[in-house]
């Protein structure tokens, strides 16, 4: 026998035996048989029962333990509501383990849109239309910037007593802040954190007497802010008109 007459026997012989092995491991034949009968899922539930990823993984791991695709999995999971991202394992003979993590909202993200703590946008839940979070909005390229200063401003603004509920972004870059008494900070697109650390060093000063209250702040100075007051109505023996407003008092800093 010839030396190729010998390789080409040996390739062949090593083709047959490996053949039914590779066709196996790739659900090529026998898809059906080793079926996945045990579904482990893992994970913190809030809003995600077990029973919904079980039907959503139930078509696919009938497909048997070599035949099912562990990304088609994977993709089935993260496609349920409120589900942000899953992790798909197998494990011999018959065990499918699914690890969920689920949404967890950060802030809402201008009028419909929720943001995650990881940075993830999705649709915001009927249940969850009235759920009391932080507003922000801007462009979606400028998400972590708007985070940014939103946690910078209530670290600097929180021990002087105020809380910041929104801030926003337009779209030429200027930042504005809402604070929980519905007063706004306009901070403008030049140097936020800097405007920010000089408006909380020198408001202190500013809200004595106690009954003071920020109405409006415009930081877009260079040297300085402007700043407009709630007026306190004066006490009277009579009920206010129905169509009267307080008053405000604007000064320059």
């Amino acid at each position: 026998m010839s030396a190729m007459l010998r390789i080409f026997v040996w390739i062949l012989a090593l083709a047959l035996v490996a053949l039914p092995v590779v066709a196996v491991l790739n659900g090529w034949v026998g898809e059906e048989r080793w079926p996945l009968s045990r579904l482990r899922v893992t994970g913190e539930f809030e809003r995600v029962t077990p029973e919904q990823v079980r039907t959503a993984v139930i078509p696919y791991a009938k497909r048997g333990f070599f035949a099912v695709s562990l990304q088609d999995v994977q993709d089935a999971v993260e496609h349920v509501p409120w589900v942000s991202r899953a992790q798909v394992r197998k494990h011999w003979p018959n065990v499918l383990e699914i690890h969920v993590e689920e949404h967890r909202p950060f802030a809402r993200w201008g009028d419909d849109r929720m943001l995650s703590v990881h940075g993830e946008f999705y649709p915001i839940p009927p249940e969850l239309a009235d759920l009391r979070l932080p507003r922000l909005s801007g462009p979606d390229d400028r998400v972590m910037d708007v985070v940014k200063l939103y946690n910078q401003s209530r670290a600097l603004l929180a021990p002087i007593g105020l809380s910041v509920i929104g801030v926003d972004i337009d779209a030429r870059g200027s930042y504005a802040l809402t604070l929980s008494n519905g007063a706004e900070v306009v901070i403008g697109r030049n140097d936020p954190q800097a405007r920010l650390n000089r408006f909380a060093h020198v408001l202190p000063q500013l809200l004595t007497p106690r009954s003071r209250v920020v109405a409006r702040a415009d930081l877009r100075y260079t040297n300085g802010f402007t700043m407009t007051w709630k007026q306190a109505p004066a006490p009277s023996l009579f009920p206010a008109p129905l169509d009267s407003a307080p008053q405000t008092q604007r000064e320059r800093i």
